[in-house]
């Protein structure tokens, strides 16, 4: 029986790591992150034991210490094994509901949910809690410095790490890097070469009307849509504001969103929200 437990757990978190790779490679992406996913799914498929009890056992670390996982990888794997699914995964089919995963969080419903997705643009559980620590969290409307405490006491316990590991940002693309790349995707969307997806949200047609684009800017993998959220489409922004998802050699995930600012001496200039002073 545990060898079969082993077995199916093992081949499910293997076969959807296989399922990145093929979507990633559909998409054009950079054979490096193609290749890294399939590497870590044989990994997995490979393993003696059952990767949940791994996982149990050394958390994070024992599966950032398998051959070919690395940091980004063994979330990915974490993601998987703690709620069945793969953010970035369902990013890139269309299928990324934030709301509802930021609502499950005590004390954020449905509404404040909303909010926090349209003025932060963040859509991980990991994101939100990097949020709640530099201060950011604390700029929607409705979240104050008691609320936000109590977001990182809860992300703290269900992501089960220490605090001081996530009270930092991690680095970032330069502005220069993410603006050229922002410019890319632009001009490919207006010209129509790019892959398009059929986003779940706001779409009820189901119309593959989402342009998405991977490449490789300053040494970042980076992959860019334009925004989808319900703020985007109230102002009519879905075509200018353009959320950047950057990972780095270990396939760590950062993003920012690149909007045409609309007042202020940078009035018409591509700026990276949060950045502005760095965008020229």
């Amino acid at each position: 029986m545990a060898t079969d437990n082993r077995s199916t757990v093992n081949h499910e978190i293997a076969e959807s790591l296989r399922e990145m790779a093929k979507l990633l490679e559909e998409q054009d992406a950079n054979p490096f992150r193609v290749n890294a996913y399939r590497r870590a799914a044989e990994t997995v498929a490979g393993l003696r034991e059952d990767v949940s009890a791994l996982y149990r056992r050394g958390g994070r670390e024992g599966l950032d210490a398998l051959p070919f996982i690395g940091e980004g990888l063994a979330r990915a794997i974490e993601s998987l094994l703690e709620t069945g699914r793969l953010p970035q995964m369902d990013r890139l089919r269309g299928q990324a509901e934030p709301e509802t995963l930021f609502a499950s969080i005590p004390g954020i419903g449905p509404g404040l949910a909303a909010a926090i997705h349209d003025t932060l643009h963040v859509d991980t559980l990991e994101e939100l809690e990097l949020a709640a620590h530099d201060g950011r969290l604390e700029q929607v409307p409705g979240i104050g410095a008691r609320r936000a405490a109590a977001v990182r006491a809860v992300l703290a316990e269900k992501l089960k790490r220490p605090r001081s590991r996530t009270a930092r940002r991690a680095p970032a693309p330069s502005v220069a890097a993410l603006l050229e790349a922002d410019r890319e995707y632009r001009d490919k969307a207006a010209a129509g070469t790019l892959k398009t997806i059929a986003p779940r949200r706001f779409n009820p047609s189901q119309r593959p009307w989402l342009p998405v684009m991977h490449t490789e800017k300053g040494g970042w993998h980076m992959t860019l849509l334009f925004s989808n959220t319900a703020r985007a489409h109230e102002l009519g922004k879905t075509r200018d504001w353009v959320v950047i998802y950057f990972y780095d050699g270990d396939h760590n995930e950062g993003q920012c969103t690149v909007v045409t600012e609309t007042a202020g001496p940078r009035k018409g200039h591509r700026v990276v929200r949060g950045r502005e002073a760095e965008s020229g």
